[in-house]
């Protein structure tokens, strides 16, 4: 986990901002688990928050609610085959980071980890929402901690200059879209 840098709380909505895929990690009692989530969003600056979907029949929304946290992890394209493997297999049948090969490292303010091959991360905290969590599946969380890789992320900006060092967007049926090229506007 060698590329990896602090982003400031208040500007870590830019690292969900163009709607990338995510991994959501998570960790409880002694288990850790991943899963793909496309629908996954910023929602606030100060504090920061982030809404996600997850769905009850996961290992991912039972270690969230036991644990109260999770790590927004957005993957490089290199990775793209573990996060749609990620998004097709259970967690219940065994250790999925191991069997998808994925390293992981601690995080800094919650227990899920971050995984490596990923471009930025958000740990976050649950806000507690019953009525969402139970009728919708929606989770919001405030954002603890923020992390980008510097080859691609700086000073707010997400600059894409290797192939493989892109953000990628899910559609369905393992079809994926890699980040564009950006350009600027004046204002």
């Amino acid at each position: 986990m060698s590329f990896r840098t602090p982003v400031a709380l208040p500007k870590s909505y830019l690292l969900l901002n163009h709607g990338p895929l995510t991994l959501v990690s998570s960790a409880a009692g002694g288990r850790k688990n991943v899963m793909a989530a496309s629908w996954a969003m910023p929602v606030d600056f100060d504090p920061p928050k982030v809404a996600v979907v997850i769905d009850r029949n996961t290992l991912t929304r039972e270690l969230v609610e036991a644990s109260g946290e999770f790590v927004l992890n957005i993957p490089a394209r290199h990775i793209a085959r573990e996060a749609l493997e990620a998004g097709s297999r259970s967690g219940r049948e065994g250790d999925k980071l191991a069997a998808l090969g994925l390293g992981h490292a601690p995080a800094s303010q919650v227990g899920a980890p971050l995984i490596e091959g990923c471009l930025g991360w958000l740990e976050c905290r649950v806000l507690p929402e019953p009525d969402n969590h139970r009728k919708h599946d929606l989770f919001v969380a405030e954002v603890v901690a923020a992390w980008a890789d510097p080859r691609v992320f700086d000073n707010g900006r997400w600059r894409f200059h290797d192939d493989q060092l892109r953000t990628v967007h899910y559609s369905a049926g393992g079809h994926f879209f890699a980040t564009g090229e950006g350009f600027d506007i004046p204002i």
